[in-house]
């Protein structure tokens, strides 16, 4: 299993495939908090692939197969950084960051924060564009009761309706809601820590800065974090954007329409 050590306790685990040409993208993929490679690693990543890029997704510390030393604070900084580090020690070519969710925040500000020289050719942000206020802080802050009290199940079953399509939900409607009791998460488990630490990132970026070419995409049958307004608000500040909306898909993209993303992805390369 490819890991990065950061040193004896902490490592992050990754999955790099270099582009098959000299001018192939490679496409540097950004989880959100409760996510991992999986998302990314099948119909995505092989149809990029297929198409002569290359592909690098990575599992924050304190998601499956990363280890953190007890004790440490798994917020937005700490995953920014490692995000940096990663990307420094494999130097992968023409990078396309991409970023689900709140993983484009952090996309966006390990670009902001400089990579060291390595060329980027572009950013997307899915399902990433919000503001932060008394909404937002309720959303994250109940997320983490859930675990508390139910863990992923009990936030699975309560969001999905809310996060993922109609054709999603009812393709798998049988795998929730599932008789037994709900376990709570371990206050010392890589996933709590998470949404407890790094769900508090500050949102406030300045956009006007992403001066490289950025894909805004966005699901519009998100019903928990889409606010077209904010969208709005916040593309205009883009120097250099396209959008392009999916009204057949919501909040988690990548599992609902893979094939869709994996084409979106493609076109973007051909104009960065």
């Amino acid at each position: 299993m490819p890991t990065f050590e950061i040193d004896s306790d902490n490592a992050l685990f990754y999955l790099h495939t270099p582009p098959a040409a000299p001018e192939g993208m490679t496409f540097v993929f950004f989880n959100a908090l409760t996510g991992d490679t999986g998302m990314w690693e099948g119909a995505i990543g092989s149809c990029l692939r297929q198409a002569g890029h290359g592909t690098l997704s990575f599992n924050f510390r304190g998601q499956t197969g990363s280890p953190f030393a007890p004790g440490t604070r798994l917020d937005a900084t700490r995953i920014v950084e490692d995000a940096r580090r990663l990307l420094t020690a494999l130097a992968p070519q023409n990078i396309v960051l991409t970023g689900l969710s709140i993983g484009g925040l952090f996309a966006a500000q390990a670009w902001l924060a400089g990579l060291g020289g390595l060329k980027v050719r572009g950013l997307v942000l899915i399902n990433t564009l919000r503001s932060d206020g008394p909404r937002l802080r309720w959303v994250n802050d109940a997320l983490v009761r859930c675990a508390e009290v139910g863990g992923l199940t009990l936030f699975r079953d309560l969001y999905a309706p809310l996060l993922f399509n109609q054709d999603w939900l009812a393709a798998n409607r049988a795998n929730f809601l599932k008789p037994g009791p709900y376990q709570p998460l371990a206050p010392d488990s890589g996933h709590y820590q998470l949404l407890a630490n790094a769900g508090s990132a500050d949102w406030d970026l300045p956009y006007e800065d992403l001066a490289l070419p950025v894909l805004v995409i966005t699901g519009l049958q998100d019903h928990v974090f889409l606010d077209q307004d904010d969208v709005n608000r916040l593309f205009a500040r883009l120097p250099e954007a396209r959008r392009l909306n999916m009204a057949d898909a919501a909040h988690l993209l990548p599992a609902e329409r893979p094939e869709a993303l994996a084409s979106a992805l493609l076109d973007f390369a051909r104009e960065c």
